[in-house]
């Protein structure tokens, strides 16, 4: 049996489970500019990596509303002094809005950017009351698990 991954399709949500994300999956993406990554840094770490060749700090927003972050670019005309005549031009710096839905529990905790490349770390909080908790049947706690091997505790 033949098993499909359906990664690339859900690319714009981070936290979800495949099962959830799948609702987005008929809603596409479009315009692939700028090109990203997620990459998972760590247990319930993420982080967004944009190319961002030829922006500046001043001609990106990133924010966060309503469990979507949005990252938008807007490309500053040049002025007169520095209008330049190119042979070929194949670093696009145009405009862009790209959305990535979040969920509930992933919270944003910084953005960078170094070297044309935007950098937003996100980290997973799962709050208190939704952890796993032990139940005590009849009121009496379980009794703590001893991890032994068998031929060591009968040596």
């Amino acid at each position: 049996m033949r098993s499909l991954d359906f990664a690339p399709l859900l690319r714009s949500s981070i936290g979800f489970e495949n099962l959830n994300r799948l609702v987005d999956f008929a809603r596409g993406d479009g315009d692939s500019y700028p090109p990203y990554n997620i990459e998972k840094t760590g247990d319930g770490a993420y982080r967004i990596q944009m190319a961002l060749a030829g922006f500046t700090r001043d001609e990106i927003d990133v924010t966060v509303q309503d469990n979507v972050l949005i990252i938008i670019g807007r490309a500053v005309e040049a002025t007169d002094a520095e209008k330049r005549e190119y042979l070929h031009r194949g670093i696009a710096k145009r405009a862009f809005e790209r959305r990535f839905q979040l969920a509930d529990t992933i919270k944003v905790t910084g953005a960078g950017y170094e070297n044309g490349l935007l950098n937003v770390d996100l980290v997973r909080e799962i709050p208190e009351h939704k952890k796993p908790r032990r139940i005590a049947i009849d009121g009496v706690e379980p009794q703590a698990v001893i991890d032994a091997e068998p031929s060591k505790a009968a040596a």
